[in-house]
């Protein structure tokens, strides 16, 4: 089976697994992104309803602060998942207005029902048909969500096209080893300028570890049988962890700016 066939099977499961995530979650899943741990580390001033969810919430705080923060901006998220990001970056950063958008029509309404502050707004929509008009916005965020999207050049064009002149493509995602050339080709090709990539395997590591107990609590009460069985928990011990560690995968962390 080709190594593009097996990503797709890979996407497609993972659609289904996050749909079936939000049907099951109780209100307390607010995120299903991966962790992110620096060393020394962050210690970053967290509210005490914020704490239990520290390590993924490292990781939106990471790519928001990338470029000097989101004060006063109007920001996008695409693919805002349970929306635990898109409201701890507006209670912390003083953007001006945030909007969250997922195709998962079921995590929307999650959000809709969980999130309650003033300037925050969910829509449910598509990464590639983005809903909005050209230079709506000064920031746009994603986080570990392209690398399933079925044409991620289409995305770009559609970050590009909804950005200001000015504006901010913050961004982090994972790839298999023999996607990076491509995915910084793709990068390259949006015409917007890189201020700065890195590859952040080691500190996902680390927040995957730091994070596996409360990861864990969450997988065992809503994840089906055969999810456990296979390993697929952004956890430490499994494929997944074994793949970045062995440099089978790369997560990077982007700031890009439109011309």
């Amino acid at each position: 089976m080709g190594r593009a066939l097996v990503w797709k099977l890979n996407a497609r499961l993972h659609n289904r697994m996050y749909r079936y995530i939000s049907g099951h979650a109780s209100d307390d899943v607010l995120f299903m992104n991966w962790a992110y741990e620096e060393d020394p580390a962050m210690a970053i001033p967290l509210d005490p309803t914020d704490e239990p969810h520290r390590y993924p919430i490292q990781l939106y705080h990471s790519v928001a602060a990338q470029n000097g923060g989101l004060a006063g901006m109007r920001v996008l998220e695409v693919g805002c998942g349970h929306g635990g990001g898109a409201s701890y970056i507006m209670r912390t950063f003083g953007a001006e207005s945030y909007v969250g958008l997922d195709l998962n029509a079921v995590g929307i309404t999650f959000c809709r029902r969980r999130h309650h502050v003033p300037g925050l707004e969910f829509i449910e929509g598509d990464a590639e048909q983005l809903p909005f008009r050209a230079e709506s916005f000064d920031a746009v965020i994603n986080v570990e969500s392209s690398h399933f999207y079925p044409h991620f050049t289409q995305f770009l064009s559609e970050v590009t096209r909804v950005l200001r002149p000015g504006g901010e493509f913050l961004y982090t995602d994972i790839r298999q080893w023999y996607q990076c050339d491509q995915w910084e080709a793709d990068l390259e090709a949006t015409g917007m300028r890189m201020v700065a990539g890195r590859d952040i395997n080691k500190q996902v590591l680390r927040g995957m570890e730091l994070n596996k107990p409360q990861w864990d609590a969450v997988w065992d009460r809503i994840a089906p049988g055969f999810l456990r069985s296979i390993g697929s928990a952004p956890t430490t011990g499994t494929p997944l962890s074994r793949d970045l560690e062995n440099g089978k995968q790369f997560y990077r962390m982007y700031c890009l700016t439109k011309g």
